[in-house]
Parts: structure tokens; sequence; C-alpha cells
């Protein structure tokens, strides 16, 4: 476990710098998931570290595999100094968390929600999964472990993740990318979504 996360803190580094801060939550029952702070120019990017200890499983399977299995490190990039963002770190870790929390397998396209602001002010209380490889790339590891993903959250607003729920993600991309909505914009107005 400890070798996947000093690889997994190590592509961090090469691709985004050196973190300048770091914090860590441990829930009940849970490894410790670290969340790491890097800026980058007005950009701060926030990813966690501890999720990929574990490989993902399928909650409907009996046994869980301690070494097969998808494994994933969540990612958010946000414009600096707009709002008090470095708040998301303890959602960011729940996050993080869920796959030993509640069994469940974070993939692109999935939605995700805290059920509460992301950080103070927040139009955002859930966030879109989307596909590794862009900012980070894919950490492979010995074999029969499944690489490491890297996955960008997209905070949603409510009626963004209400649209998504009924139209699919690919669609809620297109808007956002129709509209050149900012996704790094931390305090952004939902897409028009008519």
């Amino acid at each position: 476990m400890g070798e996947v996360l000093a690889l997994v803190e190590a592509r961090l580094r090469s691709a985004l710098g050196e973190p300048d801060a770091r914090a860590a939550v441990t829930f009940l029952g849970t490894d410790r998931i670290e969340v790491l702070r890097f800026i980058d120019g007005d950009v701060v990017r926030y990813a966690t570290l501890g999720m990929s200890a574990q490989p993902m499983t399928d909650p409907k399977d009996v046994l869980a595999d301690p070494v097969k299995g998808p494994r994933a490190e969540l990612v958010l990039s946000v414009r600096a100094g707009l709002a008090d963002t470095d708040k998301v770190l303890r959602p960011l870790a729940v996050l993080a968390s869920s796959p030993q929390v509640e069994g469940v397998i974070v993939a692109p396209g999935n939605s995700m929600d805290v059920g509460e602001p992301l950080w103070p002010g927040a139009p955002f209380s859930s966030v879109l999964v989307a596909e590794s490889g862009g900012l980070v790339e894919d950490l492979g590891l010995d074999d029969p472990m499944d690489p490491v993903r890297f996955l960008p959250l997209l905070p949603m607003t409510p009626n963004e993740a209400a649209w998504k729920r009924v139209h699919g993600a690919g669609k809620l991309h297109e808007r956002w990318l129709n509209h050149g909505t900012d996704l790094r914009d931390p305090l952004r107005k939902s897409v028009p979504l008519t």
C-alpha cells in the first residue's frame, strides 16, 4: 500500500510540481486520505492521495480482491483567489473515501455529491467525474494490479446535476462546450439548460 502511494505522489509531483500544502483526513473505519494543493499560476489544483491504496471493488462481489481492480485519485482545478476553495479539502477526502465507505467504483461519467457546498458560498455540492489522462497521466503498476487513474472532477450546480441525471454526462459536456463554460470558475453560474 505504501509503495503504491509513494509512486502516486511521485507522479503527481512530476505532473503538477511541488505541493505547497497538504492535509490529512481519516474517517472511522477507513484509511487516511491526504489532499495535496498545487499552485499553477492563477489555478489551484487539489489532488487526493490515498484513494488508490486499495483497488475499488463492486459491492456485489462476495470477496474483495486485495490486488486487482480499478484504482484512482481525484483532481480538482479551480481559479485561485476568487473563493475560499481551500475548504474543499474535507469534501474531497469524503469523495475519495467513498469506495471504502460506500463500496462504489468511481469512474468517468459518475456524479458524486457531498450534500453541502464544496467550499463556503460555492454554487456546487456535486461533481462530475471526467476522463483521466489529460493533466496527470495514468500510472501503470506491476501486474496484476490495475493502473492508477487520475480523475478530474468538474463541479456541477444542482440544476446541472439534475439535468445530467436525465440527459447523461456527454450531453452536459456538450452544453458546457457550446456555451464556453469556464469549469474552473469557483463562482460560475449554471450553464443554460433549456
